[in-house]
């Protein structure tokens, strides 16, 4: 395996001393002896709640079950269409098709590369039950047009907001525009755990009741099962966690936020590099920090040679996957999810990155631009 000198991510400690506190945190679930569910979990629910003013936060097991159970509580099944981004991470279409439903695929923005309502209405029919918008990237979509649609066409709205924890819509936490909304906590996400977990938040009682007995084998009451569920809670080690980390947030995400500023000011103007574009009344969280180029693999070597490591999301598009031939689309079927795919770069951007660290990739790109043509 190549060592870079640069990873594409650390965990560092940052601010410091949040290491120290996850520590004493994981030290004190230990010796409490409360390994499922219980206390932590359920202080860490109603944190993540407020965090996101709405009304319920469910922890489950990771972001992809979140996704199911908030499908499987919005009823939709066999035969549903449910429309989603052809851009985005595979597990927001897996999770479609695991609660027996048909993705509908929409183009992103070529801009901000997110799901609009206008590719999300081209997309509709009658078989259309659900719209999943993913806040790709770290930035949020632009809710308002979402909803419209979603009212207009009695259509479930749910949120994919794993890679935009703090971001916001004219001031609106996202993760509290849909009817039922998924999250993930996977280690590298601005919100991270020690391991896979993820959450269900809704405002709705109705959706909340269900997806807490579905995270739960089903059962209320222990013994007793209104329904048939699975088991994806949350592990109370990792409760513990992201309460640390949860108080932590909005200084993490300010990090990346300047961090993300210094490469947009130091990167504009060069060749036909294309930098992050955040839309009007949306914040950015920089989950991911995305350039793109059609020299993008010319510049990855280039950047690896110099001891940097890099990241593509997402090198093959949805419809391109193997997996998905049997939705009966072509190269050429979604041109821009094609072209993100062909041209998309992301730098490393992590909190606790150095000032030497990060001009090392501006003097590199700079460079690669400069001496290749």
């Amino acid at each position: 395996m190549t060592q870079f000198a640069l990873p594409y991510f650390a965990f560092r400690d940052f601010p410091e001393g949040i290491n120290q506190q996850v520590e004493q945190a994981l030290v004190q679930v230990a010796r409490g002896n409360q390994f499922i569910l219980g206390e932590e979990v359920e202080a860490f629910e109603q944190e993540l709640a407020a965090a996101l003013q709405t009304g319920t936060a469910l922890g489950v097991g990771n972001g992809y079950d979140a996704l199911v159970i908030a499908l499987k509580a919005a009823g939709v099944g066999a035969g549903d269409e449910v429309i989603v981004p052809a851009n985005t991470f595979i597990a927001t279409v897996n999770a479609v098709v695991q609660a027996g439903a048909i993705p509908v695929l929409a183009e992103p923005d070529l801009h901000t590369c997110n799901l609009t309502a206008k590719a999300a209405s081209a997309a509709l029919t009658a078989k259309t039950k659900a719209l999943i918008p993913v806040h790709l990237y770290g930035q949020a979509c632009e809710m308002d047009e979402l909803m419209e649609l979603a009212q207009q066409y009695n259509l479930t709205l749910i949120e994919d907001f794993a890679q935009a924890q703090g971001a916001s819509y004219r001031g609106k936490p996202v993760g509290s525009f849909g009817h039922i909304n998924a999250t993930s906590f996977y280690p590298t996400k601005n919100l991270g755990a020690l391991g896979d977990a993820g959450a269900v938040v809704t405002a709705d009682a109705d959706l909340a009741a269900f997806a807490r007995m579905y995270r739960n084998y089903g059962q209320e009451q222990k013994y007793h099962n209104s329904i048939i569920g699975i088991n994806s809670r949350l592990d109370t080690l990792q409760a513990a966690v992201l309460r640390v980390k949860l108080r932590h947030l909005p200084q993490l995400n300010q990090e990346r936020q300047r961090l993300a500023q210094v490469y947009l000011k130091a990167l504009q103007g060069i060749a036909d590099l294309i930098l992050p574009v955040t839309a009007p009344d949306s914040t950015h969280v920089y989950h991911i920090f995305n350039i793109r180029t059609r020299r993008r693999d010319e510049l990855k070597a280039w950047l690896s040679e110099q001891g940097i490591q890099t990241a593509v999301h997402y090198p093959v598009p949805v419809h391109l996957q193997e997996a998905y031939t049997f939705l009966g689309h072509q190269r050429g079927s979604f041109p821009i999810a094609e072209e993100l795919a062909a041209t998309s770069l992301s730098l490393p951007l992590f909190p606790g990155m150095t000032e030497t660290e990060q001009q090392a990739v501006i003097t590199s790109i700079q460079t690669f631009f400069r001496t290749h043509g």
